[in-house]
C-alpha cells in the first residue's frame, strides 16, 4: 500500500489545564473520503487545523509527503482583509494553478468576483471560501462544516462536485445526508483519542454504540477485579515479599487503567418549559400575498396549522422563507389576505444569527441574566451549573466569555437560553448549524416530544425527514407561489417527481386529444411555433431517462464506497470515477433538456 499523503501520529494538545487531544491519529491517503465526527469541543476542528498546519501540537508527529498540496475551509471564513471576492479567491491560487478556475467557480456559485467583502451574508462568504478551496484542485481538501449557511441546491451541487474530484477529502459536518453520500471512512474523536472505522458514516452510529457497550462491559469487569485485589490487600497480604510487592504493583496498574479508561462524556438533557394549552387551530392563513417592489415573495398562499404539527420550510437563500415565516407568525402584515393565530399562543423563536448572545457576557450571566446562580425554567428553578451540565457545558466554563466559545457551543448556549422560556409555538431558523451529531439527535427527540407546534426553516434534509409532518417549498415554475407537501423532505421530492411525470402525461394527452381544425385554423397553426415530433417524444421519455440515470449514479457511488477500493484496485476505481463524471453529466443534461422543453411547452400553450 502506498504511504499516506498526510499522517498525524500520537497528537497531543492542551489548552490551559485541560487536555484536548492526548493520543490522536489521522492518516489521509490519495483520494480518501474521510469524515471526522465527535462532540462539540472534542477536538475535531483543532485536529483539522493541525493537519492544515495552522496549529502546532504539544507532542506527536505531523508528516506531509513532499509536493502534496493541502487546502483548508475554516468553519468561519474571514474575507475582511480582501477588498473583493475575486481577490480573496485568487489569493488561494499558486503560480502553477489555472487562474480561470476560481472565477469559474464564483460564476457557478452565483457570486460576482468584483463584489466587495464588507457586507457578505454567511452563505455568500461560505460559497466564496468553497471557490477558493476547490479552484486549485489540491491533493487534499479539509472541510470544516462546508454546508453551513448553504441552501439545498448549493449543498446538492457541492455533493456532486466533491464526488467527481480526484482530491482526498476530509470533512467535518453535522449534515448526515451529506456524510452518507460522500464518505468511505470515519474517524471518531472523543476523550482526546481517535478511532478509525473503515466504512462510511452510514455505519458509524451502530459501530459507536457497539463500542461503547463493549467498553462498559470491560469497565465493569475491571471494577470487579479491583475489588478482589483490594480485598486481598486488606486481608490476604502474606507469604513471600517479592510476590506481594508484584501484586501490589499490579493493583496500582489496574487503578491507573480505571482512572484512564474512556468514559462517555455525558448526555444532553433538553428540558422545554411548557406554555399554556392553545386551541386546536394554531395558524390559519387565507390567500396571503407579500411583495417588495416588483418582486412577489408570497402569492395567494393558504394553510391551516393544527396543534402538534411540525412544519418545515425549504428553498434557496433569498426565495422568501423568512418572509413567509414572519407572515405566518404575525410579525409581518400581508399585502392581501388574512392570518389568524389561535388562542393562548406563547411563541418562542430561535434565530440562526444568534443575535441574542452578548459576545462579552459569560455563560453564567447569559443563562441567569446576571446577579444570580439560579436559572428559571418555566415555573421551576435550577442551579446554573446543573443546568449547564444538561447542555454539556463543564462547570469551569461558567465564567467563559461567549466570544471564546466554539460555534457548536454557542449553538447549545442559544438553545439553553431559549428553551427555559414557556412556549407552545416553537419557531426554529436553521437550528442545526454547528451542532454536533449527538446534540442534534437530542434536538430531534426534543422537537418530536415537544407538546406544542413547531415551524422550522432548515436545509438539513435528514433533520426534516425525521421531524416534519409537512414541508412548505416554493413552486419552481411560478415565483411567489408556495406548495404545502405532506411528510418530510424525501416525501416532498417524491411528490414533486410524481407531479413532473403527471405534467408530462397531461401534455401527451393534450396533444393526442386536439380537436380537428378547420382549414383556416390549420393554415394559421402552420405559421405559428410548435413542438416538433422529436421534442414531444423527448418530453415524454425524459422523466424515465432521468430516473434511470439517478439510479446509475447511486450504483456508482455505492461501488466507490467500498473500503480501500482505491488501494486494492486503482484501475477499477479510476474507471468508476470516470463513469460517475460521465453519468452525472448525462443526468444534468437530461434534466436541463426536460426543463427547457417543459418551459417551451407551457409558453406555447399559453
Amino acid at each position: 500500500m502506498a504511504p499516506p499523503l498526510l499522517h498525524l501520529r500520537d497528537i497531543a494538545l492542551t489548552f490551559g489545564s485541560t487536555p484536548l487531544l492526548t493520543r490522536a491519529d489521522l492518516a489521509v491517503y490519495a483520494r480518501d473520503r474521510l469524515c471526522l465526527v465527535g462532540r462539540n469541543g472534542s477536538g475535531k476542528s483543532t485536529l483539522m487545523k493541525i493537519a492544515a498546519g495552522l496549529v502546532e501540537p504539544d507532542a506527536g508527529a505531523v508528516f506531509v509527503q513532499p509536493g502534496t498540496t493541502v487546502r483548508y475551509l475554516p468553519q468561519e471564513p474571514d474575507l475582511s482583509t480582501f477588498t473583493t471576492i475575486g481577490a480573496y479567491v485568487d489569493a488561494g491560487l499558486e503560480e502553477a494553478d489555472d487562474p480561470h478556475r476560481g472565477r469559474l467557480y464564483l460564476e457557478t456559485l452565483g457570486l460576482d468576483p468584483e463584489s466587495g467583502t464588507a457586507n457578505l451574508s454567511g452563505g455568500e462568504a461560505r460559497r466564496a471560501a468553497l471557490a477558493r478551496v476547490l479552484a486549485p484542485e489540491p491533493d487534499i481538501i479539509l472541510l470544516d462544516e462546508p454546508t453551513n449557511h448553504l441552501d439545498l441546491p448549493a449543498i446538492e451541487w457541492l455533493e456532486g462536485e466533491l464526488s467527481a474530484l480526484r482530491s482526498a477529502i476530509v470533512t467535518i459536518s453535522h449534515d448526515r445526508r451529506f456524510l452518507d453520500t460522500l464518505t468511505r471512512s470515519t474517524v471518531w474523536i472523543g476523550r482526546g483519542r481517535s478511532r478509525l472505522l473503515e466504512k462510511g458514516f452510514s455505519h458509524f452510529e451502530e459501530w459507536r454504540d457497539e463500542l461503547l457497550e463493549k467498553e462498559e462491559l470491560d469497565a465493569h469487569k475491571l471494577d470487579r477485579k479491583i475489588v478482589r485485589e483490594e480485598h486481598w490487600v486488606t486481608h490476604g497480604v502474606s507469604g513471600r515479599r517479592k510476590r506481594n510487592m508484584k501484586r501490589l504493583g499490579d493493583l496500582a496498574k489496574l487503578r491507573k487503567q480505571q482512572a484512564e479508561r474512556m468514559r462517555p462524556t455525558g448526555d444532553v438533557t433538553m428540558t422545554v418549559a411548557e406554555g399554556q394549552n392553545p386551541g386546536k387551530l394554531v395558524i390559519r392563513a387565507e390567500k396571503i400575498s407579500k411583495s417588495f417592489g416588483d418582486r412577489d415573495l408570497v402569492r395567494d398562499f393558504s394553510i391551516r396549522v393544527a396543534r402538534g404539527e411540525r412544519v418545515g420550510l425549504v428553498g434557496t437563500n433569498g426565495v422568501g422563507k423568512t418572509t413567509l415565516v414572519r407572515l405566518l407568525t404575525g410579525s409581518l402584515q400581508p399585502d392581501t389576505g388574512t392570518v389568524k393565530l389561535g388562542a393562548n399562543i406563547d411563541m418562542l423563536t430561535i434565530d440562526q444569527k444568534r443575535a441574542a448572545l452578548d459576545p462579552n457576557s459569560t455563560v453564567r450571566d447569559a443563562l441567569t441574566g446576571g446577579g444570580s446562580d439560579l436559572v428559571r425554567i418555566g415555573e421551576t428553578t435550577k442551579h446554573v451549573i446543573a443546568y449547564m451540565k444538561d447542555f454539556l457545558f463543564l462547570p469551569e466554563q461558567a465564567g467563559t466569555v461567549v466570544s471564546k466559545l466554539s460555534g457548536g457551543e454557542r449553538g447549545r448556549l442559544m438553545l439553553a437560553m431559549h428553551l427555559r422560556h414557556p412556549s407552545n409555538l416553537l419557531v426554529l431558523d436553521e437550528p442545526t448549524n454547528d451542532l454536533d451529531l449527538e446534540t442534534l439527535d437530542l434536538l430531534q427527540e426534543m422537537v418530536a416530544d415537544y407538546p406544542g407546534t413547531v415551524i422550522v426553516v432548515s436545509h438539513d434534509r435528514d433533520f426534516l425527514d425525521r421531524i416534519c409532518t409537512s414541508v412548505i417549498a416554493p413552486d419552481p415554475d411560478q415565483p411567489g407561489r408556495w406548495i404545502d407537501y405532506a411528510g418530510g423532505y424525501s416525501d416532498m421530492m417524491a411528490q414533486r417527481r410524481g407531479n413532473a411525470a403527471s405534467k408530462t402525461a397531461a401534455a401527451r394527452q393534450h396533444t393526442e386529444l386536439q380537436p380537428v381544425r378547420s382549414e383556416p385554423q390549420k393554415a394559421k397553426a402552420k405559421t405559428s411555433a410548435k413542438l416538433s415530433f422529436k421534442d414531444k417524444h423527448a418530453l415524454d421519455t425524459l422523466p424515465a431517462t432521468i430516473a434511470k440515470l439517478e439510479g446509475d449514479v447511486a450504483k456508482v457511488n455505492a461501488a466507490l464506497a467500498q473500503p480501500a477500493l482505491f488501494e486494492k484496485d486503482p484501475k477499477r476505481a479510476d474507471q468508476l470515477v470516470k463513469l460517475l463524471e460521465k453519468t452525472q453529466s448525462e443526468l444534468q443534461d437530461a434534466e436541463n433538456r426536460w426543463l427547457e422543453l417543459e418551459m417551451l411547452r407551457e409558453e406555447l400553450e399559453a
